[in-house]
């Protein structure tokens, strides 16, 4: 499994990992001085998942997670078993989700998956600590109704999961999936960090809120006649 690595600033190490047969990246983050580090969606390919781990010096301390989906969260009951670490995130509202995960995996073919509960459900405002990371939470309903994201202000990184994609947005015919409020929380949650700030989607390359802004063709100033 091919593993990207980047350096996202002097305090955090980023790998991503393709995973699932949807291609879903998972983001391992960690901590540059005390060397711990959490897996943000480790929905399946948990040893590769652990490979980029090892490349990256890390020692899983959490399971983070952006939302409820299968290829998101899929295996991360698993995963979290495996390290001893508890799971934060997402919201509340994505529950129905996640205790649909067995039924999903039988539908997609998956290996047995398992619904859990999340050691701490997370609402907005609330922060996420990895060593001496701390990740603000942004509740970002619209793709699903508990959709969080992740945000390191020192490193200028966001996880947005499937909110945002260079180029695209989150899908939002699925159940409880709300058009108008996915574009709120991109134009009101994500954009107002910055155009500078990087983010991580849950599908294909990086980008940038500036580069989103301007250019893409849902959520964009000109397609929004802003």
């Amino acid at each position: 499994m091919t593993v990207d690595a980047a350096t996202s600033g002097p305090e955090l190490r980023l790998a991503v990992v393709p995973v699932t047969p949807f291609t879903q990246n998972c983001s391992v983050v960690v901590c540059g001085r005390t060397g711990q580090a959490a897996a943000v969606d480790p929905g399946g390919d948990l040893d590769a998942i652990d490979e980029a781990l090892a490349q990256t010096g890390g020692r899983l301390v959490k399971v983070m997670l952006t939302h409820g989906h299968i290829d998101h969260c899929g295996q991360a009951a698993e995963y979290a078993r495996r390290h001893g670490v508890p799971i934060e995130g997402p919201h509340r509202d994505d529950a129905f989700w996640i205790d649909q995960l067995p039924a999903q995996g039988r539908m997609f073919g998956f290996p047995t998956l398992d619904a859990f509960t999340p050691d701490r459900w997370l609402v907005d405002g609330d922060r996420v600590q990895v060593g001496d990371l701390d990740f603000q939470v942004i509740h970002c309903p619209g793709h699903t109704p508990g959709h969080v994201v992740f945000f390191h202000a020192t490193s200028r990184l966001a996880i947005v999961g499937d909110v945002l994609f260079e180029g695209s947005i989150g899908r939002t015919d699925f159940p409880r999936g709300n058009h108008a409020a996915l574009i709120r929380s991109i134009r009101e949650g994500l954009f107002p960090l910055g155009d500078d700030i990087d983010f991580v989607p849950g599908h294909g390359p990086m980008s940038t809120f500036g580069a989103e802004r301007r250019s893409n063709p849902y959520v964009s100033d000109a397609a929004l006649g802003v």
